[in-house]
């Protein structure tokens, strides 16, 4: 099983490193971002590991809770697709946009 990871997967990520370089402690961002990947590493084996997304309540659209972040992927056939990491209170709508709020 495949794992991708969409631009805007990858730009929280980056969002997530920035914050904490903002904040001036850079080694925080960092260390949350390799932890992530771990987590999303965990997804090929373990696909249905994470909860459906409360939100939508569809069975193949899941997260994983990093606190205090969620990864929010999808689990397709052949692949997991994270397709979001957001902070753990943000709120999802069912167009899928978030509530404004700060990394």
């Amino acid at each position: 099983m495949k794992i991708l990871i969409s631009d805007s997967a990858f730009n929280d990520l980056e969002a997530i490193k920035e914050h904490y370089l903002e904040e001036r402690v850079p080694q925080i961002g960092i260390e949350f971002v390799v932890e992530i990947i771990k987590h999303i590493e965990t997804l090929p084996t373990n696909p249905e590991i994470g909860r459906k997304v409360p939100e939508f309540n569809e069975k193949n659209i899941r997260e994983l809770i990093h606190s205090p972040f969620r990864i929010v992927y999808l689990n397709e056939e052949r692949s997991v697709h994270v397709i979001r990491v957001w902070r753990s209170g943000r709120l999802l709508n069912l167009t899928g946009t978030l509530t404004n709020e700060k990394i």
